[in-house]
């Protein structure tokens, strides 16, 4: 046990007590009793977010409104301009294309709004015996806006007519990732157009073209890739695969019966 340090005289000039107050330590210990009880309240996890929070800064943003869960929508800016997906009314997509355009120039938008277009390709159809080749959207009711965002632009986009919104995850839009933009426009650029069908794997066809023209068969495979299909044509009593184009066949419209034959 430690010796027991003397008690100091009150005659001893350097001996000069602090006075303590009854009342004062009443109140230091109603505090220190009131900040246990909050901290107990409090949920650890909560607690930790709040700490979190107070050390890290906010990146910029700004809000553009709130979830049904009354989450706060909050869309970070960003100095570099990306491409981000845009929803629009389905058949709209150019009209809507020109207005954005048109209200970026008005409003002195263009280093912000930089590019904007609606993603086709060619498509090759078939009517009356005859091939047609056609721009077709690749992407109905969407458009490509490359951008920085900020308040501004976003304002611009979003509230053009016909927009319904930006293509994102939790409710912030979310910009295309290189290798998807190089896709989308290797598509628009390839130089084979698709052929645009009317049949599916199990109807039946008409060959148009080729040693067995005017042949019946059934479709048994499609391969889109390669503009190919295999009929199941039965020739000499038995079913026989045929390779096609997708430009050599047709869908067989159904025979009607004659009315007369019917009635009798």
């Amino acid at each position: 046990m430690p010796p027991r340090r003397p008690r100091p005289r009150y005659e001893d000039p350097e001996y000069d007590p602090v006075p303590i107050y009854l009342d004062e330590l009443e109140e230091e210990e109603s505090g220190e009793k009131a900040a246990k009880k909050s901290a107990r309240k409090r949920p650890a996890t909560r607690r930790k977010k709040d700490e979190m929070l107070e050390e890290t800064e906010q990146p910029s943003g700004f809000m553009v409104g709130t979830t049904a869960e009354g989450e706060q929508i909050v869309i970070h800016e960003d100095e570099t301009p990306q491409w981000y997906v845009v929803h629009c009314y389905s058949g709209y997509e150019n009209k809507v294309c020109q207005v954005i355009e048109q209200r970026s120039q008005t409003l002195g938008l263009q280093d912000k709004i930089v590019d904007i277009f609606v993603p086709t390709e060619d498509e090759i159809e078939v009517r009356e015996g005859k091939r047609h080749t056609v721009k077709r959207r690749v992407f109905p009711g969407y458009i490509l806006v490359k951008m920085k965002m900020d308040k501004e632009s976003w304002s611009t986009v979003r509230n053009t007519p016909g927009v319904t919104g930006f293509v994102g995850t939790n409710n912030q839009p979310t910009p295309l990732r290189p290798d998807e933009v190089d896709q989308i426009v290797r598509r628009m650029e390839s130089e084979t157009p698709r052929v645009r069908v009317d049949f599916k794997i199990g109807d039946t066809v008409r060959i148009i073209d080729g040693p067995f023209y005017d042949f019946l068969g059934q479709v048994a495979q499609i391969d889109s890739d390669k503009n190919r299909v295999r009929v199941m044509v039965s020739f000499f009593g038995r079913e026989t695969p045929v390779e096609l184009d997708f430009l050599q066949v047709e869908k067989s419209k159904p025979v009607e019966k004659d009315k007369g034959a019917k009635d009798k």
